[in-house]
């Protein structure tokens, strides 16, 4: 007889997991059901602002295998709209619902991957009936934000709720749909996944695109309407509104797994080994944006969702799951992002959690260019190191600029990754020509600042 595994949920993470498995063991061997209580599978959250927009015309362009893929070439059968409501791990079995019928199903299960993912801060004033709210953690909450910005005649004032990654590229997408747009941000300014002095320039560039930035402000509540938004209340003052999106941070999905007797960790994630198995828990493992890992600068757990980890876990749970052997070994927060043409990039510690995390440590910023100065295009940049003392060892980096600025982030995460001190990078052998980078490329010169900065 077949072994069974149960998938619970069919995102990244989840679909991930189930094709490692499925490419490792065929269907006679290995028995492969996934519950996914949406309408798609395997898409790209983080490509719905650029869909809004319009710069991605096609919402089906953001989903890499829809559920028939998944049935007629990996033999894996997906249940859409489907949603679990109970793990009994005692029995091996989970309960589900179907979202269209009501009807209810029990599936025994050999192998369990848990991957729910993160639902969405959502505050009490943000739960309302009334029309013109919305979040965009799924690919249905898009199709439901773009239908209502589709209409005509459409919205024309925007309030984005919460400066984080989504947030601030909600605020373009609007931007870019012609709407007028404010941003309000409890913090005292948008971006606090970088430090003040790097999200300053950050909000300065917001306001010279014409986004109304309301920093240090708190909503109370919404104004509504013959059932529609109409404004959004705050501790300032009340803004009018038209559309109203939440970007208030995520937390781990994990209820459910709450409810089943799973572990959590400090983050609210549940926690897991290194091959993705729930720890204590045989047969069961997790991945995705529902779980804690470990930050390897830190040494601290961390809960980071991003699509590139949900990937990765569900594949080294898959792999373990088919006979193979892998590892997830931890994450440097690594992240980069957009607001129209100004990037912003990110990795290893800010200053407050080097701080939090003990370190004594230097911090420095140069500003260079993308390109030789003498060279058509070249864009200013500002670079920030932030550097153990006495070691040297590199504790995080963060990098505003224009053109090619943000995916300069990469050759830091990689000497963060793998332990380098700043004195070490200022050797390092990177491209140079002049239509990609100056001589001293704006890495190299950031590192011998704060080489300098080591020595004083």
């Amino acid at each position: 007889m077949a072994e069974r595994l149960i998938v619970v949920g069919g995102d990244a993470a989840g679909m991930a997991a189930a094709s490692q498995a499925r490419r490792r063991r065929d269907g006679t061997d290995l028995e492969i059901v996934t519950f996914e209580r949406g309408h798609f599978t395997s898409y790209s959250a983080c490509g719905i602002p650029y869909w809004i927009s319009g710069v991605v015309t096609d919402r089906d362009d953001l989903i890499a295998r829809d559920p028939a893929t998944f049935r007629e070439t990996f033999d894996i059968d997906v249940r859409l709209r489907h949603e679990v409501t109970r793990i009994d791990l005692e029995r091996r079995e989970v309960h589900a619902r179907s979202l269209d019928s009501g009807a209810e199903v029990r599936e025994p299960f050999d192998q369990l991957v848990y991957a729910t993912g993160a639902v969405p801060v959502t505050p009490d004033w943000a739960q309302t009936d009334a029309l013109g709210v919305f979040g965009v953690q799924t690919l249905d909450d898009g199709s439901a934000l773009r239908e209502w910005l589709d209409q005509d005649p459409g919205p024309s004032r925007a309030v984005v709720v919460g400066g984080g990654y989504i947030g601030v590229e909600m605020a373009e997408a609007m931007l870019r749909r012609g709407l007028s747009v404010t941003l309000v941000e409890r913090a005292q300014q948008p971006m606090s996944t970088v430090d003040p002095d790097m999200a300053a320039l950050v909000a300065d560039a917001m306001r010279n695109l014409g986004i109304d930035i309301r920093a240090g402000v708190a909503v109370t509540g919404l104004e509504t309407g013959d059932g529609r938004v109409r404004g959004v209340r705050t501790t300032s003052g009340r803004v009018p509104a038209d559309v109203v999106v939440l970007g208030l941070g995520v937390r781990p999905n994990t209820a459910l797994a709450a409810d089943a007797g799973l572990p959590l960790g400090p983050t609210g994630g549940i926690r897991v080994d290194l091959r993705m198995r729930v720890m204590d828990t045989p047969g069961v493992w997790a991945a995705g944006d529902c779980v804690e890992t470990v930050h390897r600068v830190s040494g601290q757990p961390a809960h980071v969702p991003l699509g590139t980890h949900a990937n990765k876990q569900g594949r080294v749970a898959g792999i373990n799951i088919g006979g193979g052997y892998a590892t997830f070994p931890g994450v440097v927060g690594t992240a980069v992002t957009k607001v129209c043409d100004l990037e912003v990039g990110r990795t290893g510690l800010r200053e407050r959690d080097a701080s939090a995390a003990g370190f004594e440590f230097v911090s420095t910023v140069v500003e260079s260019t993308n390109r030789a100065g003498y060279f058509p295009g070249a864009e200013t940049m500002t670079v920030k190191l932030i550097a153990e003392r006495p070691s040297g060892r590199l504790l995080g980096a963060q990098i505003v600029g224009r053109s090619e600025a943000a995916k300069r982030i990469d050759p830091l995460a990689v000497a963060l990754w793998n332990g380098m001190t700043v004195d070490d990078m200022t050797a390092l052998d990177l491209g140079y020509a002049p239509p990609y980078a100056p001589v001293w490329d704006p890495v190299l010169i950031a590192a011998r600042k704060a080489v300098d900065a080591l020595r004083t």
